[in-house]
C-alpha cells in the first residue's frame, strides 16, 4: 500500500512578467520532501526569476505558489523560516572575516547563545570552513565562497534549500566537494532545488530533472525516463559496435541494410544508429552482423547524453508551438534592484 505524500513545495499557473517579457509563464510544478531536484535551462530561460519568486524575493502577477502548504504571498514571513537562500554570488563585506560574516547572519536569523555558538560550529565543521575562520572574505577563492555561502544558508537549518547556479565556476575538486555535501544534505531529508545550465552535474546528484525554457516548463521527471521517451520518440537507438577485423567492411554492410546509419567511425569499430528500440531487436541484429561474417568483440546501446535530449526536447517543443513568446527565444529579465546581491550593513 503507497503512502501519498503531500507536496512541500506547489507551484500552480504561475505568471510573472517584465514588461513584455514573460519571464515565467504558466508554470505548474510539484517538489516532494527530501528530494533532490534539478532546475535546467539556458541562460534566460527562467530559472533564477522562479528561485526569487519562491525565496519570497519577488511576487508573481498571477498563480500561487506554496511551501509546506503556506502561501509565499500572504505568508512570506513564515515561509522564509522554512528556506534558504543561496544565489548566485554570494555577497561579501570588504573588511569582515568568514566567522564575523556567519556570525553576524546567525543574529539575524535570531540564534542567540549556545545556540549560536552550536550552529555556528556545525556549518563552519559541514562546509569545511574552521581552518578559514580569520581569513579576510577578501582573501577567498571562487570554491571557498561558495562554501561561505552555502553554510550561511544552513545557519537556520531550513527544510527547503534553493541554490542558483551553485556550481558555475569551481574547479574539479570544489565540484566533488558540493557533489558530496548535496548527497549529505539529502540524506538528512532537506528537499534541494538546485538550478543550472551544466546537466551532467546535475544528473549526477538529482533525483529528478525539470526542464525550463521560454518561461514554461517543458519536462519533469527522471532522466531515465527523459531518455526513454525522447528514444521511443525518435524510434532509435544508438550502437556502440566494436570489430576484431576491418572496420570498413563493417562500416559497407551496414549502409546496405534497412534501418542502419553510420555516424563515426573509430580505431578499433564505428558507431551507429539503428531505427528500431527494444533488447529483442538489438539482439537480432548482432546475430545478423556475426552470421555475415564479421568479427564483433563488442556490441552495446549506448546511453544518449542529457544535453542532447535536453535540445531534443527543446526542438520538439518549439515545433508544437508551446514556446514562451512563439519564437522560442525569451528572455527571462531580472529586477535591477536584487535583495539577493545587496548585503545588509554589518553594525560598526
Amino acid at each position: 500500500m503507497s503512502v501519498l505524500v503531500s507536496p512541500l513545495v506547489e507551484l500552480r499557473d504561475v505568471h510573472r512578467r517584465f514588461g513584455d517579457v514573460r519571464a515565467v509563464d504558466g508554470i505548474s510544478f510539484a517538489l516532494r520532501p527530501g528530494t533532490v531536484c534539478g532546475f535546467i535551462g539556458a541562460n534566460g530561460a527562467g530559472k533564477t526569476t522562479t528561485l526569487r519568486l519562491l525565496a519570497t524575493l519577488d511576487q508573481p502577477d498571477s498563480g500561487t505558489i506554496r511551501v509546506a502548504g503556506l502561501d509565499v504571498v500572504n505568508r512570506s514571513r513564515d515561509v522564509r523560516r522554512l528556506l534558504g537562500w543561496m544565489p548566485d554570488n554570494t555577497p561579501t563585506y570588504a573588511n569582515a572575516t568568514v566567522l564575523d560574516y556567519l556570525d553576524f547572519f546567525a543574529r539575524a536569523h535570531g540564534l542567540r547563545g549556545a545556540d549560536r555558538t552550536r550552529r555556528l560550529g556545525e556549518t563552519m565543521a559541514f562546509t569545511d570552513l574552521h581552518p578559514l575562520s580569520r581569513r579576510p572574505l577578501k582573501g577567498l577563492s571562487k570554491g571557498q565562497l561558495q562554501r561561505l555561502g552555502l553554510a550561511r544558508m544552513l545557519l537556520p537549518d531550513p527544510q527547503l534549500l534553493l541554490l542558483d547556479e551553485p556550481a558555475a565556476g569551481l574547479d574539479p575538486k570544489a565540484r566533488l566537494e558540493f557533489k558530496a555535501a548535496v548527497r549529505v544534505l539529502r540524506d538528512q531529508g532537506k528537499t534541494l532545488f538546485i538550478s543550472s545550465h551544466i546537466l551532467s552535474e546535475l544528473e549526477e546528484m538529482c533525483d529528478e530533472l525539470l526542464f525550463i525554457d521560454a518561461g514554461r516548463i517543458v519536462h519533469q521527471g527522471t532522466s531515465e525516463t527523459l531518455r526513454r521517451d525522447n528514444a521511443e520518440a525518435a524510434a532509435v537507438t544508438r550502437v556502440r559496435i566494436a570489430v576484431a577485423g576491418e572496420t570498413a567492411a563493417l562500416a559497407e554492410w551496414l549502409a546496405l541494410q534497412a534501418g542502419w546509419r553510420v555516424t563515426e567511425s573509430l580505431a578499433d569499430g564505428l558507431r551507429a544508429e539503428f531505427s528500431g528500440t527494444g533488447r529483442e531487436s538489438l539482439a537480432l541484429e548482432l546475430r545478423r552482423i556475426v552470421a555475415a561474417g564479421h568479427a564483433v568483440c563488442g556490441f552495446h546501446a549506448e546511453e544518449e547524453r542529457l544535453e542532447d535530449v535536453f535540445v531534443a526536447v527543446l526542438h520538439k517543443t518549439a515545433a508544437n508551438g508551446g514556446n514562451g513568446n512563439g519564437n522560442g527565444h525569451a528572455t527571462a529579465a531580472r529586477p535591477s534592484a536584487s535583495t539577493a546581491s545587496t548585503p545588509p550593513p554589518l553594525p560598526s
